[in-house]
């Protein structure tokens, strides 16, 4: 309880950051951040093509996040009267959840300096070991989010080649005479490495104004011989 109270006595709104680019683009990082880990996890997609037998049947191959394609079977019910259980190919849940993890991580701590801009300008300004630690990790999650928007963009050109509905149908007979039903939606998916990226730049952009908080940004030295006036030789 004493450590609340501490806390809580040394708590006081400012929304004076939220105005200058420091805090401002804070908030844009929280909110692309959480568009970026939003539009990847919980993403659920079909290809659906028809066998046309006797009936038709809809075949549905679904996958979904974290995008382990081989982990859900479909049956394609064929026109001899056999059933046949096949698997999408490919395992792209590294680059998946890689990218969801950096944007999590992004998220609290967006939300930690969020607050102590806030609520704890003071304890932030105070000492120049607040701009700094700032200033270090911002460029960490800057390059984690070069790195894990990469290897995401890669992993979604993959899990669309996979999930190709001319290459689902190779596992159909020529009897069956398979047809393409829907298209699997990807507009969601594209849209999570569009965030990733402007994740990247608002992070690396951020880097300069909490640089300039920091004491390796000294302003330019005023003219050694001028005071007060113009000098006359």
């Amino acid at each position: 309880m004493e450590i609340v109270q501490k806390i809580m006595s040394g708590f006081s709104l400012d929304l004076g950051p939220v105005k200058e680019p420091l805090g401002f683009i804070r908030i844009l990082e929280w909110v692309f951040t959480i568009c970026a880990f939003a539009t990847t996890g919980g993403y659920v997609g079909s290809t659906v093509f028809t066998t046309q037998c006797d009936e038709k049947k809809d075949v549905i191959a679904k996958f979904g996040y974290p995008f382990r394609l081989p982990s859900q079977s479909y049956d394609i019910h064929h026109c001899n009267q056999t059933t046949n259980t096949s698997f999408l190919q490919g395992d792209f849940s590294s680059s998946a959840e890689f990218f969801v993890c950096v944007g999590v991580f992004g998220f609290l701590y967006c939300t930690f300096t969020i607050i102590l801009y806030l609520g704890y300008q003071q304890v932030y300004r105070e000492s120049n070991r607040g701009p700094v630690i700032d200033l270090f990790v911002t460029a960490i999650f800057a390059f984690l989010w070069l790195v894990c928007s990469s290897a995401w963009g890669k992993g979604l050109t993959d899990v669309k080649y996979a999930t190709d509905p001319e290459r689902v149908m190779r596992a159909c007979f020529p009897e069956d005479k398979c047809t393409l039903k829907s298209y699997p939606s990807m507009g969601r998916l594209n849209a999570s490495v569009l965030f990733g990226f402007l994740n990247l730049i608002l992070w690396a952009g951020n880097c300069w104004f909490i640089y300039k908080e920091t004491p390796f940004h000294k302003p330019a030295n005023p003219p050694a011989n001028v005071e007060g006036g113009v000098s006359t030789s």
